[in-house]
């Protein structure tokens, strides 16, 4: 890890950035994190991929920039999880993945642990962040939110799109012993291997990482007031042309005002999905 300054704080919101649209997120997560008035670090651990040009608005947002590798996986275990041949053996058949999802990029995401912070919440840099969420820090390790967007069995599973975690070394390096063993697939990646590697893990609220889908699947599960994560999941809201356009407006247009650098409206003002009680 080669990170660009030292730590401010023993506590960070951290986000992983592997090509330049991702870093389109980041900035609009970053922008929503400062606006919450966190006191915690704001860490992008970037790979290769991201090039210094799209980095470049991330530190002008105070953000700590670390450089990272992808992890040592062997040739075997990166061909398994390469988008063609993961997508043909686990199809995404509820939404659309973008043509810059890297799959194979996400186990980066484990890096985290090596992170010189004593506590950490991780946030993909497709979610925004609506009200103060540092009362995540003291979550346990390994807290996550359910993977709920069609239905109530969907609370049964993880979602890695926001955790809690405390970094440690020697929580890394067991992770790698047990990540590339013969034959493994991780049918979705990173989340399929952090449930298996923390059975036990923790519930956050599922409003700690409301999934897009919600919108449209469950709208009455849809609370403004209550959200303080939202996770556009599948579809990206800077992607153009975007195939779910007009069913998710209100969705993209709220990201797009986080992105930009004009006033963000008050998610309690917005209105409810189409079908909310």
């Amino acid at each position: 890890m080669r990170p660009a300054g030292p730590a401010g704080s023993d506590r960070a919101f951290v986000t992983l950035v592997t090509n330049a649209d991702f870093a389109l997120g980041a900035r609009a997560l970053l922008r929503s994190l400062r606006l919450t008035g966190t006191g915690a670090d704001l860490v992008v651990m970037h790979t290769e991929g991201a090039g210094t040009e799209a980095l470049a608005p991330l530190a002008a947002l105070g953000a700590r920039l670390v450089a990272v590798d992808l992890l040592p996986t062997s040739p075997a275990f990166n061909a398994a999880h390469a988008r063609d041949a993961l997508h043909a053996a686990a199809p995404f058949d509820k939404g659309g993945k973008p043509p810059f999802h890297t799959p194979l990029d996400n186990f980066a995401k484990l890096r985290l642990w090596q992170l010189d912070y004593s506590r950490a919440v991780f946030l993909d840099a497709d979610t925004l962040v609506l009200r103060p969420i540092d009362r995540l820090f003291d979550y346990p390790e390994f807290s996550a939110a359910p993977n709920v967007y069609e239905g109530l069995a969907d609370f049964r599973r993880l979602n890695s799109g926001v955790f809690a975690a405390r970094p440690d070394p020697a929580t890394y390096e067991a992770m790698l012993a047990r990540l590339d063993a013969p034959g493994a697939f991780w049918r979705r990646t990173d989340q399929t291997f952090l449930q298996a590697f923390f059975p036990g893990w923790h519930g956050l609220p599922v409003f700690d990482n409301m999934l897009q889908y919600v919108w449209l699947n469950l709208p009455g599960l849809w609370h403004w007031p209550s959200i303080t994560v939202l996770h556009y999941q599948y579809e990206k809201p800077w992607q153009e042309p975007h195939p779910k356009a007009d069913a998710l407006r209100p969705l993209i247009e709220l990201w797009r005002a986080h992105a930009g650098n004009g006033p963000v409206p008050d998610p309690r003002d917005l209105p409810p999905p189409p079908g909310a009680a």
